[in-house]
């Protein structure tokens, strides 16, 4: 007993299966990512790290290099490029496509934490790592812009609201905010009055770093309560900085509001981004959300948008919520396009083989083989890890030919027999 007789005796095991195939594969077809092209994303981690002042032979050696050497150490890693710019240093380390990107990310993290004692000691933060290549593009920008408020305020909200909320959503490598515009005070010395004084930059720097601090004060513990001390030493504002004393001359205080102008800004006011808005630009604040390699571009775009109703409710009146830029629209199109030429080519076929073999039996037959078959291949191609691509629907649509020449060539052959009077179980 061969495949095919096997089938044709048990007519009920072969609808079952058949029903299962068709069932399992339309339940996979639902799982399958979407995407314009295959996966083929190498596993890619950007470390990064911030020393501000510093220029960039300062960075190159003294941060740079002694994190190279670090990583370097770390198994599967294909290629490790580096930059370093005033205060900023990046590396992206990209690894072999059967490296588990989690696994690298945790080789990388011990790696920093044993190399933190040969950095610069006056770092304001350790170097930090993403998952994701800062040379691709993201998924998804957001904008948000303001008429009325500040924008260090709208800034705020993009990183306390928006950017941790985003960062948590499945597949979401790293949330860049461009045009940002954090609250900071500065201070513009003036030369001639440090000289008058004869005081130097040195000794203002020292003032500032003594004068505000955020440090716990201790408690103070008694025979019936235990009480918490608080120590209000830190200043959030330029008119809190104007009164701070620098130092004293002949007996009288030198307040910082004597050696200079003190303002309310922002950290970088050399940068800024601007909104299109009612035919008019304004200032704002975008944000743009990459996705880890190896993940489903448009679910991770999906899950962003899913936040933007709960985002537009705790946002203020004045602060404007938008999408700039949408890359999963091109693939969604692209995609669709694909669908319906694979549908039209199976339309198509069937009419023929109608047109030609005059009967509804002959017609019929492959009629429900093609959709079953495509189907089945729905479930092999989610064991695979394969996902749903122009490439891939474009294979289903040429397998199509092949799938009703065969069921003609059977068919013909089967209608051949029975012509020459053989029973049609034979």
């Amino acid at each position: 007993m061969n495949i095919p007789e096997l089938f044709i005796r048990r007519p009920v095991m072969t609808t079952l299966i058949t029903a299962g195939i068709t069932i399992f594969g339309l339940m996979a077809y639902r799982t399958l990512p979407v995407s314009d092209l295959p996966n083929v994303d190498f596993p890619t981690i950007n470390v990064s790290a911030s020393l501000p002042g510093a220029s960039p032979e300062v960075m190159a050696t003294s941060v740079a290099t002694p994190l190279e050497q670090q990583l370097s150490t770390i198994a599967g890693i294909d290629s490790m490029t580096s930059s370093s710019s005033l205060g900023r240093t990046n590396i992206t380390l990209q690894f072999n496509l059967d490296r588990s990107i989690d696994g690298a990310a945790q080789d990388v993290q011990a790696a920093i934490s044993q190399v933190q004692r040969r950095l610069p000691q006056d770092m304001p933060s350790p170097p930090s790592f993403s998952k994701s290549n800062p040379s691709d593009d993201s998924v998804i920008m957001l904008a948000l812009s303001s008429e009325t408020l500040p924008l260090s305020e709208v800034n705020e909200y993009a990183e306390t609201t928006l950017a941790q909320r985003i960062s948590t959503v499945d597949g979401v490598a790293l949330v860049q905010i461009f045009g940002s515009q954090k609250y900071a005070v500065r201070v513009k010395l003036d030369p001639r009055a440090l000289a008058a004084r004869g005081i130097g930059i040195d000794e203002v720097r020292t003032a500032l770093n003594t004068n505000n601090v955020n440090l716990p004060a201790g408690t103070i513990d008694g025979a019936d309560k235990s009480v918490t001390l608080q120590a209000t030493g830190q200043l959030k504002s330029a008119a809190g900085f104007r009164n701070v004393i620098v130092t004293y001359r002949n007996g009288a205080p030198v307040r910082l509001g004597d050696l200079g102008e003190v303002v309310d800004s922002v950290q970088n006011d050399k940068s800024t981004s601007w909104v299109a808005r009612d035919g008019k630009l304004i200032r704002g604040v975008q944000l743009y959300v990459q996705r880890q390699p190896g993940t489903n571009t448009i679910k991770v775009a999906d899950g962003v948008k899913a936040l933007l109703p709960a985002f537009r409710a705790q946002l203020p009146a004045a602060i404007n919520l938008e999408i700039l830029v949408d890359r999963t629209l091109s693939i969604r199109e692209s995609v669709h396009d694909v669908k319906f030429t694979l549908i039209l080519a199976i339309c198509l076929v069937v009419l023929v083989i109608f047109m030609f073999l005059r009967t509804l039996s002959a017609t019929l037959i492959p009629s429900v083989a093609m959709p079953i078959a495509i189907m089945g291949t729905f479930g092999v191609m989610f064991f695979f890890n394969f996902s749903v691509d122009n490439l891939s629907l474009l294979a289903l649509t040429l397998s199509v030919g092949f799938v009703v020449d065969d069921a003609i060539v059977m068919l013909e052959n089967i209608v051949r027999h029975i012509e020459k009077g053989e029973p049609v179980m034979t």
